[in-house]
């Protein structure tokens, strides 16, 4: 059974087909998904939304494209106050996104900060975007670690190994999204070759990033198998042994999180 452990099933691409997507998941052999927060006025609409299953989760936070839209500046206690609801098993997603810049570069260090204050302090993981920015990002993860560690996972990785290594050297996950079977990504690839199994997740980032061979289509969480046989061959390993892996994996880092009972047996 795999896990979807990012995906924005709030978005305007699958009003209508929930329960479709939904119904395409289990029948892919996918168990859970984790639908993440962009913008905390959004959050009543995706928590809702993740009460609608026992197999889905929610997180709570501010992309970096959406900082400079928050009326007030994002605060460690403002996300704490949010996650205490008991869908709420992460924070973000946050980070830095020079690419499009649709934020001020200061803002976005500022939430960045904020969500990694609210890990430390609640023990939830910090759910990272980074784009363009990976000198900046392990600047930022360096010097926050000096404060004190903090758990959390680099989503949908394009980043360079030392973005990598940064991320494993503080205890982080890395997250592989469809780009793993672009047939552009062979940098990738090399780099996730050499990332150890046990910290690894997969994702789908829908509606975005649809994995070979659906690229052009609306991604969604039925696809994430196509991410798991991707890895699975450049481990040289099965897809059974991916999915063990990875779901373990995601439980461990999202803590706050339960598999149900017919799952655990």
């Amino acid at each position: 059974m795999l896990v979807d452990s990012h995906c924005h099933l709030d978005f305007p691409d699958f009003v209508g087909d929930l329960d479709g997507v939904l119904a395409r998941a289990a029948t892919a052999g996918v168990g859970y998904m984790q639908t993440i927060c962009t913008r905390l006025r959004s959050l009543d609409g995706v928590i809702a939304l993740a009460e609608r299953s026992e197999r889905l989760f929610c997180s709570v936070g501010v992309h970096p494209h959406h900082v400079a839209e928050e009326p007030e500046p994002v605060t460690p206690e403002a996300l704490l106050a949010r996650a205490k609801h008991p869908k709420v098993i992460g924070l973000g997603e946050t980070g830095l996104d020079f690419y499009y810049e649709q934020s001020p570069r200061g803002q976005q260090e500022a939430s960045f900060r904020a969500h990694i204050e609210a890990a430390r302090r609640s023990g939830l993981p910090i759910i990272v975007h980074t784009r363009t920015a990976d000198t900046e990002t392990i600047r930022i993860m360096r010097e926050e670690a000096e404060r004190g560690r903090f758990p959390g996972v680099i989503h949908c990785f394009t980043a360079g190994r030392e973005v990598a290594d940064c991320a494993l050297e503080f205890g982080l996950y890395v997250s592989l999204a469809g780009i793993l079977t672009f047939k552009n990504a062979g940098d990738l690839r090399e780099v996730v070759r050499g990332l150890p199994l046990d910290r690894l997740l997969v994702e789908t980032d829908s509606p975005y990033l649809a994995p070979v061979p659906h690229r052009g289509k609306r991604n969604e969480p039925a696809f994430v198998p196509q991410v798991a046989a991707a890895l699975a061959a450049l481990k040289g390993i099965t897809a059974e042994q991916v999915a063990q892996a990875t779901s373990d994996n995601f439980f461990r880092l999202f803590s706050k999180a339960r598999r149900q009972a017919s799952d655990t047996q």
